[in-house]
């Protein structure tokens, strides 16, 4: 993520929208601090990567119990 400042993005705006479309994000700042996102209007759909959740969950037996009988009809 790259950061620019608001002189510098109207400067090099139309590089900024090529990196931009290219898929990379930049932030316009007023000084240090952040404003605002620059973002294609129609960003294509991230690919989802197989895997990216290993590790961060965990199934335990509960997961395969049967629902109690309130919890179905809840659902129901």
């Amino acid at each position: 993520m790259k950061t620019y400042t608001i002189y510098s993005a109207k400067t090099h705006l139309s590089s900024l929208i090529e990196q931009v479309c290219a898929g990379e994000e930049v932030i316009i700042a007023r000084g240090k601090t952040p404003l605002v996102k620059l973002v294609p209007l129609n960003a294509p759909a991230k690919e989802r990567k197989f895997g990216a959740m290993r590790g961060r969950a965990e199934v335990t037996d509960a997961f395969f119990e049967p629902l109690p009988e309130e919890e179905l009809q809840a659902w129901e």
